[in-house]
């Protein structure tokens, strides 16, 4: 048995998985924001609570934010920011009693949909975030790949590529730069240039029915948008070359992203060829804690 926890800042979300991948138990509870201590409490909590009902010991991963440092060992860039510059792995261990897996929640995305979702059996599949903010991770084989600085795939502070008028002023981005890739391709970045030529800030569902009423600027909102998308990707084409990439949050629900792309993507990738598949994540929400549980692969045990 395997046990994954997904580590939001509203909530905490467990899932026990068989072997076969088969949901066994999930339950949430609310993030004790702002209480470190309490934060890691109630993720042992929940993870032994698991382990009672299963009646058997299960290893345990976490889908966190942010990422754990290779050179410091402490949290960093994580919007959960109690979380920042704390042990939380050795933590986790240290009240866990056995060994602990930890990942950023958009690399659990990357393993849950490479191991049994919308790219299963690939061996290199990019993932993407696209929500509130924008994330994204790497996985090769169905394992998570952090990198040399652990920040793999965080495409979403590179640059937007081949700006140009319709993209000015690049947008300040809270990690103190400025025109990152997240200011425009997240829902906040959808619904702040929709705002821009309208005068009016609406969800990005309202700007959707709009633009499947006919709204000429919502239609010229989403053109954007898929533009942007589409440069993005191309850079993360171009260089990591994946087999699959998926999205997941809540703009892949968008379902004409997916034949859209096809069509933008040889505009700006070397060679203009493009057999990449971009495909909405198979599992949904669900993506992240069912990663988490897959950092541990069959037949592997912590000895517990």
């Amino acid at each position: 048995m395997r046990i994954g926890i997904d580590l939001g800042g509203t909530k905490i979300e467990g899932i026990a998985l068989d072997d076969d991948g088969q949901e066994r138990i999930r339950r949430r509870v609310s993030t004790p924001k702002e209480d470190y201590d309490g934060t890691v409490r109630a993720i042992i909590e929940l993870a032994r609570s698991f382990e009672s009902e299963l009646g058997t010991s299960a290893t345990l991963g976490i889908g966190m934010p942010g990422a754990i440092s290779p050179q410091t060992g402490l949290v960093k860039n994580a919007n959960s920011t109690w979380l920042i510059g704390r042990p939380f792995d050795k933590d986790l261990i240290a009240a866990w009693g056995r060994e602990v897996r930890c990942a950023n929640d958009a690399n659990c995305l990357a393993v849950s949909e490479a191991v049994d979702g919308a790219a299963a059996g690939a061996e290199v599949v990019f993932a993407v975030i696209i929500g509130t903010g924008t994330g994204a991770g790497i996985a090769i084989n169905g394992r998570a790949h952090t990198g040399q600085n652990a920040i793999a795939g965080e495409f979403g502070h590179i640059p937007l590529p081949w700006a140009g008028p319709e993209d000015d002023p690049p947008p300040p981005c809270y990690c103190g730069k400025k025109g990152c890739l997240e200011t425009y391709i997240s829902g906040t970045g959808f619904e702040k240039d929709y705002a821009k030529a309208v005068g009016d800030r609406i969800p990005g569902s309202a700007i959707m029915v709009r633009a499947i009423d006919g709204e000429k600027e919502a239609l010229a909102a989403l053109d954007r948008y898929e533009s942007r998308l589409a440069r993005g990707l191309a850079v993360v084409i171009t260089v990591l070359d994946p087999d699959v990439v998926v999205l997941g949050g809540g703009m892949s629900n968008i379902e004409r992203l997916y034949d859209a792309m096809p069509k933008l993507l040889p505009r700006y990738v070397f060679g203009g060829e493009v057999a990449t598949p971009v495909r909405q994540s198979k599992h949904g929400d669900s993506s992240g804690v069912r990663g988490a549980a897959w950092l541990w692969g069959q037949g592997e045990t912590d000895g517990g």
